[in-house]
């Protein structure tokens, strides 16, 4: 295992603390819309945005959500296993920023999703976006988190194959 120097032992350390935030905005958000609304329930805030209580028992888009109980398990060791690879990467490479910032919001937003299938057997979404009678399925911070973690990650590694292709020109 690779020994970290003193600052990349500090940025690895703030991946992490960044991580966390993800995490307690995730779970924060989540406690308070299931303090306040009913199963189904939805507050209208724009003519293209609610807030909806809804429960997801799968993955994204709710692939899987009627699978029978055993995507649960599934999802979750799959989130703890990308999450134990991300540390890992974090470790070794705490220096790429952006790449950096890309794992951390993605694992910020495995772990929010994880404590949500432990705590409640499905995942909390809330977060409804809409143009016209059309829905893009409800989401929650963790899944902001993850999507946006996983573009960067695209950006960061097109930057790093365009640069490699710049530097053998």
């Amino acid at each position: 295992m690779r020994k970290l120097t003193h600052q990349s032992a500090r940025l690895f350390a703030l991946w992490l603390a960044a991580a966390a935030l993800v995490v307690v905005a995730d779970q924060t958000s989540k406690l308070a819309v299931l303090a306040h609304f009913q199963l189904g329930e939805r507050l209208p805030l724009t003519g293209f945005f609610n807030l909806v209580l809804v429960y997801n028992p799968g993955s994204a888009f709710s692939l899987l959500a009627d699978a029978g109980g055993w995507q649960k398990w599934f999802f979750t060791a799959l989130a703890l296993v990308i999450s134990v690879w991300i540390l890992h990467a974090l470790w070794q490479q705490p220096e790429q920023k952006l790449q950096s910032a890309a794992l951390t919001l993605i694992m910020g937003g495995a772990i929010g999703n994880v404590i949500d299938r432990l705590a409640y057997g499905a995942v909390v979404d809330f977060l409804d976006v809409y143009i016209a009678h059309w829905h893009w399925p409800a989401f929650n911070i963790a899944d902001s988190g993850i999507c946006v973690g996983a573009a960067l990650l695209l950006w960061a590694t097109w930057r790093n194959e365009h640069s490699e292709q710049e530097a053998n020109k």
